[in-house]
C-alpha cells in the first residue's frame, strides 16, 4: 500500500484551511483523512485540524481489525468531533460559525471504507475507469438529483459552496459510508472541492492513468492543474495506490 498526499493554499485563498493525514490503528489498519474547513475568520482552519488530527490520534489507540467496527467508530468519533468543533467555536467569538468537511478511507486486507460528510470526495480508479464514490452534501447536487441543473451547469452555479452536512455548525453530523472489495491495481483519490472545481474527471483519469509518475508525482501534477485554471481554493489530494496482493474472497 502507498499512500502520497500534498496540499496547496491555491491562488486566490490567503490561507490554507485544508488539513490532510494518514494514520495507522495497531492492529494495522490504515485510515487516509482530508478535511476542508469552513466559515470564522480563522475558524476554518482550526476546524479543519482538530478533526484529522483528534480522529486521527484516537484512530491510532484503537485495536478493531473489521470494517463493521469501523462504522460503529466512524460514526461515534464524527459526533463527539462535530460537539467539540462547536464548543470550540461557542468559546472563541473568532471562531464562530467555523465547521469542516471531511472524506475519509479505512485500508483492510481486502476491503476498504470510504466515509464522507460535505463535498469533499473520494474516487476509485480501477481498470483505466474513474468513479465517484462519495456523493457531495450540497445544495447544487441536491438540484441536480431533482433534475432541476445539469452536472455541468453544478460546476459554474453561483450557491456551489452551500454545504448541507458539515462537522460543525449544527449539532446533527451524519456520515455517509460504503464498504467496497479492494482490487491490485486500485487507486484512491481523496480530495477536496478546491481540486474537483478546477480539474475535470478526464484530466483527473489521465494523471491517475500514467504508469510514469508516482503517487506524489500525481498528487503534485493535480495541485498544479488546479492551480492553471485560477485556483480558486485550497487544494488537497491524497492517492492511495493498492500495489500489493489483495486476498480474494
Amino acid at each position: 500500500m502507498n499512500f502520497a498526499y500534498r496540499s496547496d493554499i491555491g491562488q486566490q485563498r490567503e490561507e490554507n484551511e485544508d488539513y490532510v493525514g494518514v494514520f495507522k490503528n495497531k492492529a494495522g489498519v490504515q485510515f487516509a483523512i482530508v478535511a476542508d474547513g469552513i466559515g470564522g475568520h480563522q475558524g476554518g482552519d482550526v476546524a479543519s485540524e482538530m478533526a484529522v488530527s483528534h480522529m486521527g490520534y484516537r484512530f491510532e489507540n484503537t485495536t478493531f481489525d473489521q470494517p463493521t467496527a469501523a462504522v460503529k467508530w466512524l460514526a461515534a468519533e464524527v459526533q463527539d468531533e462535530n460537539q467539540h468543533i462547536i464548543e470550540k467555536a461557542r468559546e472563541f467569538s473568532d471562531l464562530n460559525g467555523m465547521g469542516t468537511t471531511m472524506v475519509a478511507a479505512l485500508i483492510f486486507d481486502d476491503e476498504f471504507l470510504m466515509a464522507n460528510i460535505g463535498d469533499s470526495r473520494g474516487y476509485l480508479f480501477r481498470h483505466e475507469t474513474l468513479q465517484q464514490l462519495t456523493e457531495d452534501h450540497s445544495l447544487v447536487n441536491e438540484l441536480v438529483k431533482r433534475g432541476e441543473i445539469s452536472a455541468e451547469q453544478a460546476r459554474q452555479h453561483p450557491q456551489k459552496n452551500i454545504i448541507t452536512r458539515t462537522l460543525g455548525i449544527s449539532p446533527d453530523a451524519d456520515i455517509d459510508t460504503n464498504l467496497y472489495q479492494m482490487q491490485t491495481g486500485d487507486q484512491l483519490l481523496l480530495c477536496s472541492d478546491g481540486l474537483t472545481n478546477m480539474v475535470t474527471d478526464e484530466q483527473l483519469t489521465n494523471v491517475l492513468q500514467d504508469s510514469d509518475q508516482t503517487a506524489t508525482d500525481k498528487c503534485e501534477t493535480l495541485i498544479k492543474l488546479a492551480n492553471a485554471a485560477g485556483g480558486a481554493d485550497n487544494i488537497t489530494a491524497l492517492i492511495v495506490v493498492v500495489d500489493g496482493e489483495v486476498a480474494s474472497k
